[in-house]
């Protein structure tokens, strides 16, 4: 059914969206903990994650396969009218920042090194927050694209019934 691409592509952004949300607060959860892993005999702080993700490929539609695979399950991609397979997006791996870990002079603190340097976090709260609106507007973007599409679906099944 040409109905289930658009709702498919919205919803995979959305899934990514969501988990883009949820890295981007555990960064900022974790901001100051010094303490998040032990390597190498001391404890290292936490790194910044980032959500990388790729986009689903359109892929030439075979009419007389993807009949008999929507015969078969109907809850699969269908043709969008191009003769093409409706892509989307999906999430290729949760990355770590490779920036270096700040350092910051505080002799007293615990996790001092023998210079008196703490190591904190590579998270830069400006940048997380940019992050984060721009996430949450996507997910928006991507919510509000869903519902248009379920709506026109709607209609186009009201039309149907006369």
């Amino acid at each position: 059914m040409v109905w289930a691409s658009p709702l498919s592509i919205s919803a995979s952004g959305l899934t990514a969206g969501r988990l883009r949300l949820d890295v981007i607060a555990e960064n900022i959860a974790n901001a100051d903990t010094t303490r998040a892993t032990f390597e190498g005999g001391r404890w290292q702080p936490y790194v910044r994650r980032t959500v990388a993700l790729e986009p689903i490929p359109l892929r030439p539609a075979n009419f007389a396969a993807e009949l008999q695979a929507a015969l078969a399950s109907p809850a699969r991609p269908s043709p969008v009218g191009t003769g093409m397979l409706a892509g989307g997006v999906r999430v290729r791996a949760i990355e770590r920042d490779p920036s270096p870990p700040k350092r910051v002079y505080d002799p007293g603190h615990p996790d001092a090194d023998a210079e008196g340097f703490v190591a904190y976090p590579n998270v830069e709260l400006t940048r997380e927050m940019v992050d984060l609106l721009a996430a949450a507007r996507a997910y928006e973007a991507n919510a509000t694209a869903f519902t248009v599409g379920k709506a026109l679906w709607q209609k186009t099944l009201e039309l149907g019934r006369r």
